[in-house]
């Protein structure tokens, strides 16, 4: 029987262990807290949506206990502004099967104690590390970006940048379930190319039920910049509902009477996108993999991130099953380079494309798009468009290359609706008279706001689109 450690008890750490576990695997499980730590003393890490191939092998090992419970998000509705309080254009996509967001302390404390192998409650240092991997036919790391992530080295060839692009803020708030102008439950994604993003997924707190989990992606300097005094969830909160009030203003009722989950329910920060090197050598020559974060660093943008974990998880226990000698660095290597090949750099293509200016085949697309509504009964080239855009959440090698190469994005569009051409006249069109009739709308309200009884044009926020 394999003896294998794992080092980290996050939603990777976890689906390896049980994975492992029942492959007849033989698995101690480290963790630096306990499941009722988990559950009542920490902050959240992340938003960790899943969607359909990530919950597919979850649900083959027994681990979704949430099914009925958690809000099933449907698609995404995103806006995109190319400055502030212009909706250039509107994107709304559906996804086949709902993802899934639920509070990462309730699942780690589920998944721990249904986790039949060993557990050991410790914070493991490289000298205690090199002393388990001497114990174990393999160690693995799945730590997150904790202490032990740096034991493993940057691939300077796969990381498009050595430093962060965002500045982040995440806050958990209660708030009505639905989405003015949405026919489903989506992701409402909110672009501003000047100054950055906030989009909110519907998830499942651990104590108040359905809920959003709101993340702010600032560009460094701009006008959503201005999370870092906040000290409390109470001000990040108030902070988001500010930004949005300002850059935002369509949707400033709507987070208006959002309240703060739980006092813990929040995070500021900021994250290089790493790929690392699949194996770190530790003081002893003894090597260790590393596994989900530990891996590969996602800004939280596009959702890869636990996604991106779920999968390399999947195809590490194949290779493990399979595979009969020794865990060498040479197996590790191997074993991620496939994964990185098949999946990953898809998935980090498309995670980067968001943090960067939008390229000119993304724009083709979402011209393309341009009229879609996400009716369940919508067959329109346009909501196909739409559909296929979301699906690439879920699926990153299914258009990534099409959001890069214009022959690409042609294509996709041409086999969608018949010709590349034609969609983007209509859709160019559109958005010309949606341009035009926002224009017109504006200049009404400033002409009103200089009659006597109206607010000033500085004073005019909501609803000023």
């Amino acid at each position: 029987m394999r003896s294998v450690a794992i080092v980290g008890s996050g939603i990777v750490g976890l689906t390896a262990a049980h994975a492992l576990r029942r492959e007849g695997c033989d698995v101690t499980l480290y963790s630096d807290r306990t499941p009722e730590q988990w559950l009542r003393e920490s902050r959240p890490t992340g938003t960790a949506a899943r969607f359909e191939q990530a919950l597919s092998y979850e649900r083959s090992l027994g681990l979704n206990h949430w099914d009925d419970a958690a809000p099933h998000g449907e698609g995404v509705f995103l806006t995109f502004c190319p400055t502030a309080r212009n909706q250039l254009v509107r994107l709304f996509g559906r996804g086949a099967k709902p993802f899934q967001a639920v509070d990462l302390r309730m699942q780690c404390h589920r998944w721990m104690h249904d986790f039949d192998g060993r557990l050991e409650i410790e914070s493991v240092t490289v000298e205690r590390l090199d002393r388990i991997a001497a114990q174990h036919d393999l160690t693995i790391v799945a730590a997150g970006k904790a202490e032990l992530a740096q034991l493993f080295e940057r691939d300077a060839t796969r990381s498009q940048y050595d430093a962060p692009q965002r500045h982040l803020a995440m806050v958990i708030a209660t708030g009505r379930m639905s989405v003015d102008g949405c026919p489903f439950l989506p992701v409402k994604f909110e672009f501003l190319g000047t100054d950055g993003e906030i989009f909110f997924v519907p998830y499942l707190h651990k104590d108040e039920g359905p809920a959003w989990n709101i993340v702010v992606e600032a560009r460094p300097g701009s006008r959503i910049d201005c999370f870092s005094r906040a000290t409390t969830g109470d001000g990040v909160l108030a902070t988001m509902k500010d930004v949005v009030r300002e850059l935002f203003p369509w949707s400033a009722e709507w987070t208006r009477t959002m309240k703060l989950a739980d006092p813990l329910g929040w995070l500021t920060g900021r994250i290089a996108p790493t790929v690392r090197k699949p194996y770190a050598v530790l003081p002893s020559g003894r090597v260790v993999a590393a596994l989900g974060d530990t891996a590969i660093s996602y800004d939280p943008i596009a959702a890869q991130g636990a996604n991106s974990g779920v999968k390399q998880t999947r195809h590490l226990v194949e290779r493990i099953v399979q595979h009969e000698g020794g865990f060498s660095a040479g197996w590790i290597a191997a074993t991620f380079d496939d994964y990185w090949n098949e999946q990953a750099r898809f998935a980090c293509t498309f995670n980067n494309m968001f943090l960067d200016p939008i390229t000119a085949p993304a724009k083709e697309i979402l011209i393309a798009q341009y009229g879609s509504d996400g009716r369940a009964d919508n067959t329109s080239a346009q909501q196909q468009i739409a559909d296929a855009f979301f699906a690439n959440f879920n699926d990153p090698r299914e258009l990534t290359e099409a959001f890069v190469d214009m022959r690409k994005a042609r294509e996709f569009i041409r086999g969608v609706s018949g010709s590349a051409l034609w969609s983007g006249i209509r859709g160019r069109a559109g958005i010309a008279a949606n341009q035009l009739v926002s224009g017109v709308r504006s200049l009404g309200r400033v002409a009103r706001a200089k009659d006597p009884g109206h607010p000033t044009p500085g004073t005019i926020t909501r609803g000023s689109v």
